[in-house]
């Protein structure tokens, strides 16, 4: 398994805000964890990149990235490791670039950060551009000349650039337009048959969790209520959680 979570345990000093028991992503596998705004989904993401100390949290328990265990880790080692074995996009593309550098700057400080030479970079980030069907020329833009989709798309470039195994995704989608979202999803898809990616699908959106994951986790309150395979857990819901954020969509269909 290329991620997985077991017993891990996040919190603010006695209050518990993530206690799962386990989650898992396996190779070129797209998982999606579900659940409503303040579930926890976002501090799991910040705990697997070692970043949940930097919002005053503590970490328990075991996150092992292809058998590596990362809780722990010096911060040294966390730094190698996210963006060359582990990134991750948000919500707000906006959020990842500085506005008063262009994104092609921000993007060539990342690699050059990971051991590459500047012609290194440039052509890993420039094939990795047209490999999210963007031109490279849009890096010589400031990211306020950028729409959403495109920003998303530079920040998805960035980790593909970066070689990264696994790819956390948290609601990667909800800022954008039907037309975008669909697009950044099937950019998604096609990182995981043509790279070989692994994806783990933060969104409270089931549907779209239908359309692309093959698995899917529901989390409620920190902890994981119900797993399994994406169309059992649609068509047959165990936990009545998960069948009440069901019932708030007003329709689902899979994906063929």
């Amino acid at each position: 398994m290329r991620l997985e979570i077991t017993g891990l345990n996040v919190r603010f000093g006695a209050r518990s805000v993530v206690d799962v028991d386990e989650l898992g992503v396996d190779d070129a596998e797209i998982v999606g964890l579900a659940g409503e705004s303040g579930s926890g989904k976002s501090m799991t993401t910040l705990a697997v990149l070692g970043l949940a100390n930097t919002v005053g949290a503590t970490v328990a328990g075991s996150i092992k990235l292809d058998g590596r265990e990362l809780v722990g880790l010096p911060e040294k080692v966390l730094i190698g490791l996210r963006g060359s074995r582990i990134a991750a996009i948000f919500q707000s593309p906006s959020m990842a670039f500085n506005p008063v550098f262009r994104v092609g700057d921000v993007a060539l400080r990342a690699l050059r950060r990971h051991g590459l030479t500047g012609s290194e970079a440039t052509g890993r980030v420039d094939q990795a551009m047209r490999g999210v069907l963007l031109s490279p020329d849009l890096l010589r833009r400031y990211p306020s000349q950028l729409s959403g989709g495109q920003l998303q798309r530079v920040a998805i470039a960035l980790a593909v650039a970066l070689r990264a195994e696994v790819l956390l995704a948290d609601e990667p989608t909800s800022a954008l337009d039907v037309t975008v979202q669909a697009e950044v999803l099937e950019l998604l898809r096609e990182l995981r048959s043509r790279d070989g990616m692994s994806v783990l699908f933060i969104s409270h959106d089931l549907a779209v969790i239908a359309e692309l994951c093959d698995r899917v986790a529901v989390m409620q309150a920190g902890s994981i209520v119900e797993q399994g395979p994406t169309d059992q857990i649609m068509s047959g819901p165990q936990h009545p959680y998960t069948a009440d954020l069901l019932r708030s969509v007003p329709a689902i269909e899979r994906r063929g």
